[in-house]
Order: C-alpha cells, then sequence, then structure tokens
C-alpha cells in the first residue's frame, strides 16, 4: 500500500441503513468485484450472511473479545477481491462495531489512502476506536513496509482526535492476519 499515487481513489460501496447507526455494506456487481459473475441469488446470501455477522459483532464486548470473529468477517468482505480494498471498521466506547466501510479501492498492488478522510469518517460515525483492513490479492498476508507506515501513520492521526487503533487486519484469500497479534502495532 502507498499513499503516493496522485489519483485518490474513490468508494465503491453503496450503503443501506437498516437502523439507527446500522450501516451495512452492499457491494455492486462491478467487474472489479469478485462478485461480478455471481447470480443474484448467490450475491443476496452473501450479504445476508454478512448481516448477520455484523449483527453479531454489534453485541456488547463481541468485538475485541473474539480478535478471529473480527478477523473472519473482514476476510468474508474483502478476502476475495481481485483489486486492493482498504476498509475501516468504527467502534464504539465499549468495542462494538457501528460500522465496516469500504473507504479506497486501488489496483491489483496498492491503495491510496488519505489520513484525513479516514479520521473524518470516524468523528463523523463518533468512533472512538477503529480497526484499519485491507486486502492482498495475492494471497500473501505479510505486511509491507509500506503497511506498517500507513498503521503508524493512521495510529498518530487518529490519536490527535482520541480515536483509537486497535488493529491492522490484513487478508488474503482464506487467511488474515493481525498486525495487533504479530507487536506490529
Amino acid at each position: 500500500m502507498a499513499g503516493t499515487s496522485s489519483i485518490q481513489a474513490t468508494p465503491r460501496t453503496r450503503t443501506r441503513t437498516t437502523k439507527a447507526r446500522e450501516a451495512v455494506p452492499m457491494y455492486g456487481a462491478g467487474v472489479l468485484s469478485f462478485r461480478h459473475d455471481l447470480a443474484a441469488r448467490e450475491c443476496g446470501v452473501i450479504d445476508r450472511a454478512l448481516e448477520i455477522v455484523g449483527r453479531c459483532l454489534r453485541q456488547p464486548g463481541v468485538v475485541m473479545a473474539d480478535p478471529d470473529a473480527v478477523k473472519q468477517y473482514i476476510r468474508l468482505h474483502i478476502g476475495a477481491e481481485t483489486a486492493e480494498v482498504f476498509c475501516v471498521m468504527y467502534l464504539d466506547p465499549l468495542n462494538r462495531m457501528i460500522a465496516f466501510e469500504r473507504m479506497f479501492q486501488g489496483t491489483l498492488t496498492q491503495t491510496s489512502v488519505y489520513p484525513r478522510e479516514v479520521a473524518l469518517a470516524a468523528l463523523a460515525h463518533r468512533a472512538s476506536a477503529v480497526v484499519l483492513a485491507h486486502n492482498h490479492p495475492s494471497g500473501v498476508v505479510q505486511p509491507s513496509r509500506a503497511d506498517e507506515t500507513l498503521t503508524r501513520t493512521l495510529k498518530d492521526s487518529l490519536a490527535l482526535v482520541d480515536v483509537r487503533v486497535l488493529d491492522h487486519v490484513i487478508v488474503g484469500g482464506d487467511k488474515a492476519l493481525s498486525m495487533a497479534e504479530w507487536g506490529l502495532l
């Protein structure tokens, strides 16, 4: 991941609000999405499953009590994407999920991430903490130097507005790596 591109990535997510403060992502079937070749019924099943898992993660204390559930939730959302995407899970003071949003979409090997936009979104959600996430379409979940630098930059930037970065999850296919578990946070 690098922040050197002169073209700002744009979000490719529509959001359907089901309840106050409960955003459920709905991904289009664009050619860059792994869902492009899926039938509408299959996409509906995936959306429903993610909605159920997301609702479970919104229960008190669930998010940080089970980091594996968070990794799997993120893996289900972006693990099969064919281009890098950067997402943020916004958490309330009790570490319950407020929302999970796809913020930036990039290319096969990198995504431009803008700390200002992440901070503005965290403030808009009134989040007290976040879990950062992105995918590696190659399937290799080892963080790059750019991933580590970006994580430090976002952690420092968000700290200025009292938003904690609890983790940065990297997913690739059916694998997920927690930078917090690896001591890289």
